[in-house]
């Protein structure tokens, strides 16, 4: 940013910071190499004498702040809690200094009397289609796009759902870290827990959540019991007792991403297994770049934001229902040695990374605030003073 730029940045997340790294992290931790990034997850409710927020540093300039409040409370009570921290927060600070970046839309009922020198709202996710959403969620989020200085959205489709709900909106699919993930492409040591498992893997990593289609890998294991399919990350917000089981299907666990690329480069097939509903209509899958940059065939359903691009150009295959899901997957076995298609993977991802991301928003918001800014920020300031 500039000399004249805010220098702090507050995070609304509903993420916590060590769930799955992804986006949110991604960007934080670029902006923490300009600045101070407090990343604020959603509250705990574990019954302190006083309400307060504990701090973690996680690296120079990133914070990962937590709010620790009394159970029992209602909503409104809650937000009141929540208001009275971030008041707190704010004693000693400068508001007008800050940029308020939310993931998290709900956060704005208790912080959206604050005057910061900008709002931003990353729209990674359509939320309010998610299981166990706020009933309030798409009330409160209108509310944050009127008082939004700027709009990203997670992927094409979700920025052409939400483009006429704001002045300046801008796409922003999901991007790599290509040099990470692209260590896959050399030989490593299988980890022990995936070195014991022999034969055709199929991998799968991210969160096991309403988004999975438990029964389309309950089928391709019963129908391929000589395929092992591999599940890595944690299950949220379904029952456990359901999953499917099967000797060919195995759950590793949450791995950390720096171990990904580990696991990444003993599969032979990697797949995106999703249901097509109201949860999965808008999501950008950051798996699909990354599996590709790993140098490994995807398979994947029918998600709108992998379809295109990446299906209509031929770099993964797609599969609508079991059957043909399986031929996807046989498809790939065979063609796996394919170096023209690995040369298109790369040919598409060669401009594609969170560094190109993250300097195209810091753009849009440098120009955001040149054009639209400087009489909010004068009354910022008086506020403030």
């Amino acid at each position: 940013m500039t000399t004249n730029s805010p220098k702090d940045l507050l995070c609304f997340s509903h993420l916590r910071w060590d769930f799955v790294f992804q986006r949110p992290q991604h960007l934080m931790t670029r902006f923490a190499e300009r600045g101070n990034v407090y990343f604020l997850e959603e509250p705990v409710f574990d019954n302190p004498d006083k309400p307060y927020i504990s701090f973690e540093k996680k690296q120079a300039g990133l914070w990962v702040c937590l709010p620790h409040l009394p159970d029992g409370f209602s909503d409104d009570e809650v937000i009141k809690m929540m208001n009275i921290l971030l008041l707190s927060f704010f004693n000693g600070r400068d508001c007008s200094n800050f940029i308020f970046w939310y993931y998290n839309p709900m956060a704005y009922e208790y912080s959206g009397m604050f005057t910061p020198a900008m709002t931003v709202y990353d729209c990674m996710d359509e939320l309010a289609a998610f299981d166990f959403a706020p009933p309030r969620i798409k009330y409160v989020e209108q509310k944050l796009l009127q008082k939004a200085d700027i709009v990203f959205t997670g992927g094409a489709s979700l920025y052409e759902a939400k483009k006429e709900s704001h002045h300046n909106i801008h796409a922003f699919p999901s991007s790599i870290d290509k040099a990470h993930f692209g260590a896959a492409r050399n030989h490593i040591t299988s980890p022990k827990d995936q070195a014991g498992i022999t034969g055709i893997k199929l991998g799968f990593y991210g969160v096991i959540d309403e988004r999975f289609d438990q029964e389309l890998i309950r089928e391709i294991a019963a129908r391929r019991p000589d395929w092992q399919i591999i599940l890595i990350g944690p299950a949220v917000k379904i029952d456990h007792s359901k999953l499917p089981a099967a000797d060919n299907i195995h759950y590793l666990g949450a791995k950390s991403y720096q171990e990904l690329p580990d696991y990444l480069a003993g599969w032979d097939v990697a797949l995106i297994p999703f249901l097509l509903n109201e949860s999965t209509r808008f999501i950008s899958p950051t798996k699909t770049p990354e599996y590709l940059s790993a140098g490994k065939p995807v398979v994947s359903s029918a998600i709108r934001d992998v379809v295109a691009p990446y299906g209509n150009m031929g770099l993964v295959s797609i599969g609508s229902d079991v059957d043909s899901f399986i031929l996807a997957i046989e498809y790939e076995l065979k063609n796996s040695a394919d170096k023209q298609w690995l040369r298109s993977v790369d040919a598409f991802l060669a401009d594609k990374s969170w560094e190109h991301t993250f300097s195209a928003m810091l753009k849009l918001m440098q120009n955001t605030r040149k054009e639209a800014r400087p009489v909010v920020l004068v009354s910022s300031l008086k506020k403030a003073s």
